[in-house]
């Protein structure tokens, strides 16, 4: 499974990608934003060259900024291009949502027009998605806000692996043009805001007009800012703030002075923003609108002066994330769950396995484990919920052994203990529907599973698909009988008619319920589980064919 189009997208990648964009806000000025932005393609997205095309005051497009080629960057980098050219670019080709990519096939009418061109030779595609080296593909960057008003354009070449981006490539390239729109809108704004605090220090003789350039600066900013006291018994008390900020929290500007950012911050995040420094922090934090509802934003603070001797303030550039971090759980879910059924996938399963497992014991008790903290099942629930949510081990690198409730199996049907049950499900007479019906019926057959399996356990319990008609169910705090009882109702389940397109189908069930104990690998505990699971098909197949 390592090809983009499978549902199984690497965390790897993801967390490039974040990298990437969060190096998009590190980034001192406007140049370096710019030179920030192809540099994130070429390391982050996996093409060879970059270039970013950037709308002048005149509307034509100047390249701006080149990465991956310095014959490329010495040709053309400061030539400019017409904007009617790069409006015929923009409507030609292929539309893959914002982007626009035009094959080698439609290019050829681009070659003799006016915008700066870099081409390299190769030969012919051989097979149906591989790069031409004349096909292109374009990525527009609009500013924050309804208007969509052009920025500029990145322009790409060259994939690594040589073949036209699948479906996570082409999210992944949108999703990175978007923040770098708002990045160069936001390095403007610095720009402007930095200019303003200059002209503030050294133009004493001229402060009233500066005051009204902060001020329309601030009032007009696309995005949401607010200044703050700092200090005193009203410490980070909101003075004033913007029409952005209003509108993005559906708060009259008269109601926001009533509070700081603290009376405003979800509940979660109150650390996050506590451990965030008054002079020069950052934050992602999620604030509370007037209708209950939360929205997440990137929060920026910079200390300023309201005069030379006078108190300071704080000013504070609040930008919605809430488009991003959606794309984030999305993408997070697509890496941790299975495409079809929607059910946690292999590596989920096995990381929330391997969360519960301790392999060596507690240094202070004897023979055993120890720190049975029963503080710890809270802590575990929230962290397997964001684990969930980002699609990794939110309970960090190692395993908390310090609050870690020792995993051990019952020996026996009657002795009363309860463990952590693994049911190793394998579907009966699967094959011979695929065959006799078609894919298209089996991955029907395989949803409704998952749907019945999903609807007979516990919440807390986990039902994941391993892999093919493969299903594995954890479910904790249950005694022998208990998680033998349990397999009998699911395959009971199971074994229900299953309509599809009109017609009836059925497919049989075998269980194999194994124990995870600490001190066993994930692996050791899914292969016992495996193994029980072929001893009873082994017995059910003997017991039909005395039957017969």
């Amino acid at each position: 499974m390592e090809t983009e189009s499978e549902p199984y997208v690497r965390l790897a990648s993801l967390r490039q990608l974040h990298r990437v964009v969060t190096d998009l806000n590190t980034a001192r000025s406007l140049a370096d934003t710019l030179q920030t932005v192809v540099e994130g393609v070429v390391t982050g997205l996996g093409y060879e060259l970059a270039c970013v095309n950037l709308v002048r005051p005149d509307g034509d497009l100047v390249v701006a900024a080149l990465a991956g080629s310095a014959a490329a960057e010495a040709l053309i980098t400061g030539r400019v291009g017409s904007r009617t050219s790069w409006e015929r670019r923009l409507s030609m080709g292929e539309a893959w949502g914002d982007l626009r990519f035009i094959p080698h096939t439609e290019g050829w009418v681009l070659i003799e027009d006016d915008v700066p061109q870099w081409h390299t030779d190769g030969p012919e595609p051989r097979f149906e998605d591989e790069w031409h080296p004349r096909d292109r593909l374009y990525a527009p960057m609009y500013a924050s806000g309804s208007g969509r008003e052009l920025l500029g354009v990145i322009s790409v070449d060259r994939p690594r692996n040589g073949r036209r981006p699948a479906a996570w490539g082409r999210e992944a390239l949108q999703m990175y043009a978007s923040q770098a729109g708002i990045a160069i809108s936001n390095a403007r704004l610095r720009a402007n805001m930095q200019r303003a605090l200059v002209r503030l220090e050294r133009e004493q003789q001229a402060l009233r007009a500066s005051e009204e350039s902060f001020r329309q600066a601030f009032e007009y900013a696309p995005s949401g800012m607010a200044i703050a006291e700092m200090g005193g018994d009203q410490h980070g008390r909101l003075l004033r703030t913007n029409d952005a900020l209003c509108r993005l929290l559906g708060r009259p500007a008269s109601a926001m002075r009533r509070y700081s950012f603290a009376d405003l911050v979800h509940p979660e995040d109150v650390g996050t923003l506590l451990r965030t420094s008054a002079e020069g922090g950052r934050a992602e934090i999620r604030l509370g609108r007037r209708d209950g509802s939360y929205v997440w934003v990137s929060l920026r603070n910079s200390v300023v002066a309201d005069t030379a001797d006078g108190p300071r303030f704080l000013l504070t550039h609040v930008e919605d994330i809430e488009e991003r971090k959606r794309h984030e759980l999305h993408l997070a879910h697509r890496a941790s769950h299975d495409a079809l059924t929607g059910l946690p996938n292999s590596a989920e399963l096995r990381a929330r396995l391997s969360a519960r497992l301790c392999e060596r014991p507690h240094p202070g008790i004897p023979g055993g484990y120890g720190g049975l903290d029963a503080g710890y099942d809270e802590a575990y629930e929230d962290g397997a919920h964001h684990a969930d949510a980002f699609g990794f081990d939110a309970l960090g690198g190692g395993r908390p052994y310090d609050h870690h409730v020792h995993m051990v199996a019952p020996e026996g049907e009657d002795d009363g203990a309860k463990g952590l049950a693994v049911l190793f499900c394998d579907l009966d007479g699967f094959k011979s529907i695929n065959d006799r019906f078609g894919h298209h019926t089996g991955d029907a057959v395989l949803v409704e599973v998952a749907r019945r399996l999903t609807t007979l356990v516990r919440d807390g319990d986990t039902v994941a698909r391993l892999g093919g008609d493969e299903f594995v169910v954890l479910a904790d705090g249950l005694g022998a009988a208990d998680a033998a009882d349990l397999a009998v109702r699911l395959r009971n389940a199971i074994i229900q008619p299953i309509r599809v397109d009109g017609r009836g189908v059925r497919v049989g069930a075998s269980f194999g319920i194994g124990w995870a104990s600490c001190g066993m690998s994930v692996e050791d505990v899914l292969q016992s589980a495996d193994q029980r699971m072929y001893v009873e098909k082994r017995s059910r197949a003997k017991v039909h064919r005395r039957a017969g």
